[in-house]
């Protein structure tokens, strides 16, 4: 088989992972050197350490002054099943998926927690939003704002209503930072520091609205709570928890890994700058795509889209007139041309979404890279039709 020329110009960098994400541009160990190595966390400049991480990240995001942020463990996982736990029961429940973590909290609600009145809308097919008009004033809300596996998020948040009743718990983890957050329509928003600032993994981050501290001091879940689950003492709110008292030990570390993301973010023009790269990145992938006959976007409307996990499938009809095995098998072999080519580093879609590519275009990532990147795909899928003609 006659080998297909490559293009000439690589990516300089080819980690476009969804998570833990590309470091920002110019990070080396040196940003580390600050970190409070062999320091206890409960040491005053250790507490002072997280208290920076918290203060940085309300300065950041734009958290309103009466949001409560707290650091806690297992990652946006362990943020969100923090607040599910703790919160629900106390009146309905809509609960509104469209990809892999999203539906695990589908499975929290409706099996672990056996909630009486919850009411599960799915999004299908897979990227693709259900009807979030649904959503019941007198219900608590959970959804995630950006569809890590299915590439799709939330156009805005007008669907959720100004006068509810319940909270509005918002998953933003990679969402944070990359999008738009109405603080006035969420009651809870998580996420994790691996996402679009590129930190290191396990950490979670819980804010709070006050709405969300009165359900805590105001209703016992009837059900027993683990220790890394209370939010309360003798049924007020642990202030300490949101001034840097983790609940676990957490990594000082890491703390300064997070700490130099955001100062890099403030120094570049904060969050509209954030927001702006990643728009770029991603515009780089829709311009490539809409002159590309072989390739779609996972998620059908553009309105819902999102700028930080692109997922792409293929919709040549050589590949999808293959029974669904061998599309699968395609597209596990489109990523892994790519990677042994050292082009795009961990590229394939996640191992519960449809097959395909999913591409991180967050914050950290550069825009010459995508740019470097786009014609490496278009080899790389001719590349596997011609091993796929061959193959017979």
């Amino acid at each position: 088989m006659t080998r297909i020329p490559t293009p000439e110009v690589r990516p300089a960098d080819a980690r476009f992972s969804s998570g833990p994400t590309k470091k920002r541009p110019g990070w080396n160990l040196q940003a580390l050197n600050g970190a409070l190595l062999g320091r206890s966390h409960r040491s005053k400049p250790g507490k002072a350490k997280l208290k920076e991480a918290i203060d940085l990240t309300r300065s950041v995001l734009g958290v309103p002054a009466d949001f409560k942020i707290a650091i806690v463990p297992a990652s946006d996982t362990g943020a969100v099943e923090m607040v599910l736990w703790s919160m629900l029961g106390a009146r309905p429940v809509d609960v509104f998926a469209w990809e892999s973590f999203g539906e695990e909290w589908v499975t929290d609600a409706a099996e672990q927690l056996k909630l009486a009145d919850c009411r599960i809308h799915v999004g299908k097919p897979y990227g693709t939003l259900p009807d979030l008009s649904l959503a019941r004033k007198n219900a608590d809300i959970v959804f995630t704002q950006n569809g890590t596996t299915s590439g799709a998020r939330i156009p805005n948040f007008d669907w959720i209503p100004a006068d509810r009743d319940g909270l509005a718990i918002n998953d933003a983890t990679s969402g944070a930072f990359a999008q738009p957050i109405d603080w006035a329509k969420c009651d809870v928003v998580t996420f994790s520091w691996q996402k679009v600032l590129g930190g290191e993994a396990a950490h979670g981050m819980l804010i709070l609205s006050p709405r969300a501290v009165t359900r805590l001091e105001s209703y016992t879940p009837p059900r027993p709570l683990p220790k890394i689950f209370r939010m309360t003492r003798k049924g007020k709110l642990d202030q300490e928890l949101f001034e840097g008292a983790t609940i676990n030990t957490p990594s000082l570390l890491a703390t300064e890994d997070y700490l130099d993301a955001l100062k890099w973010a403030q120094g570049i023009g904060g969050l509209q700058a954030l927001q702006a790269r990643a728009n770029a990145n991603t515009k780089v992938l829709a311009d490539w795509a809409e002159r590309t006959p072989w390739v779609d976007f996972l998620a059908p409307v553009t309105a819902t889209r999102s700028n930080t996990s692109v997922c792409l499938k293929v919709i040549d009809e050589r590949v999808t007139s293959l029974p669904e095995a061998a599309q699968a098998e395609f597209a596990k072999n489109l990523a892994a041309v790519l990677e042994k080519e050292g082009v795009a580093l961990d590229a394939a879609s996640y191992r519960s979404a449809p097959p395909g590519l999913r591409l991180w275009c967050g914050a950290t990532v550069e825009q010459g890279d995508l740019q470097a990147l786009t014609p490496w795909l278009d080899w790389a899928f001719a590349t596997c039709v011609a091993q796929l003609q061959k193959a017979g």
